[in-house]
C-alpha cells in the first residue's frame, strides 16, 4: 500500500510530465507551422517560384492558376491553425527572445538591419501583387 505522500509525489510528477509533453508538442506544432507558412513567403519574396515558372516555360494563365492554388492552400492552412494562433505567437515570441539573447550587441544590430531590409523587400513585393483576402475572413 502506498502512502499519501508517495501518491502526491507521483501525481506531481505525472502533471509535470504532461505539461512538458504538451509544451514539446506545442513547440513542434508551432515550429512546423511557422516553417510551413514562412517558407512560402520566403520563396515568393526571393523569386524562386518565378524561376520555377520560367524553367517550365509556363504561360501567364498557368502561373496565375498555380499562384491561386498556393494562395488557397495558405488560406486553408491558416484556417486550421487559427485556433492555435495565440499559442503559436507566444512560442514564436519566446523563441525569438531566447535566440536574440545569444547575440552580441553588434550581431543583434546586424540582425535588426537585415530584418528591416527583408521586411522592406517583402512589403515592396506585396505592393506589386493584388491584395487577396481568404474567403470566410
Amino acid at each position: 500500500m502506498l502512502s499519501a505522500g508517495v501518491l502526491v509525489q507521483r501525481s506531481k510528477q505525472q502533471a509535470l510530465m504532461f505539461l512538458l509533453g504538451a509544451t514539446l508538442v506545442g513547440g513542434a506544432l508551432g515550429f512546423s507551422a511557422d516553417r510551413y507558412l514562412a517558407h512560402d513567403r520566403l520563396v515568393s519574396s526571393f523569386g524562386i517560384r518565378a524561376k520555377f515558372y520560367d524553367d517550365l516555360d509556363l504561360t501567364t494563365g498557368q502561373r496565375d492558376s498555380l499562384d491561386s492554388l498556393a494562395f488557397q492552400q495558405e488560406c486553408e492552412v491558416r484556417k486550421v491553425l487559427a485556433p492555435h494562433d495565440s499559442a503559436l505567437k507566444s512560442i514564436r515570441v519566446r523563441f525569438q527572445a531566447q535566440r536574440d539573447s545569444i547575440f552580441t550587441k553588434e550581431q543583434f544590430a546586424k540582425l535588426k538591419e537585415r530584418r528591416a531590409e527583408m521586411d522592406a523587400r517583402r512589403e515592396a513585393d506585396r505592393a506589386k501583387e493584388p491584395k487577396r483576402v481568404c474567403s470566410g475572413n
